[in-house]
């Protein structure tokens, strides 16, 4: 449906569609960490998809707290990988504007790897970097940060990731 509206878009505006562009989902966030919705959380396999397709949809922070909430009173608690998968989806909420193409992040590090027209305040990002060589780096071939910091606890991990990307948006 999302190729078909794009197409039709494009044609209505004078355009010709760009068919063989693939869908822009936002940025690829892989933390290390499983982040579903388990099946003994959400048995029915129906109710789990359309439950990822909301939670995929959320057009802000609002609307996936809304959620959160629906889900703990239909359903019980959050198990956590489904607090991870809130999480991920909140930050690609969060960077969705900014141009971030990719975020990657393990038990020792990650990297931030920017869109080919990032939207932001590279001074910022330079000052990051000068400011904590040790924990950033520049990687301009990749047009990527990197950055290295203890992440074993995933807790802690979702949080510090947070915690980069505030620094780069603010």
């Amino acid at each position: 449906m999302d190729l078909l509206e794009r197409a039709v878009e494009a044609l209505k505006s004078g355009k010709t569609p760009e068919l063989d562009r693939p869908l822009d989902h936002g940025a690829e966030i892989d933390l290390g960490l499983p982040a579903l919705l388990p099946d003994d959380y959400l048995p029915d396999v129906h109710t789990r998809l359309v439950t990822y397709k909301r939670i995929a949809s959320a057009a802000d922070h609002a609307e996936l707290k809304d959620l959160q909430v629906e889900m703990i009173d239909r359903f019980g608690l959050l198990p956590e990988p489904t607090k991870t998968l809130f999480a991920v989806t909140e930050l690609k909420l969060k960077v969705q504007p900014y141009g971030i193409k990719k975020i990657e992040a393990g038990p020792k590090g990650g990297r931030i790897v920017f869109g080919e027209q990032p939207n932001i305040d590279h001074m910022r990002l330079i000052q990051l970097v000068q400011s904590r060589p040790k924990d950033f780096k520049l990687d301009q071939a990749a047009g990527a940060l990197r950055f290295t910091m203890e992440m074993t606890d995933p807790a802690k991990r979702i949080e510090q990731v947070g915690t980069v990307v505030g620094h780069l948006v603010g």
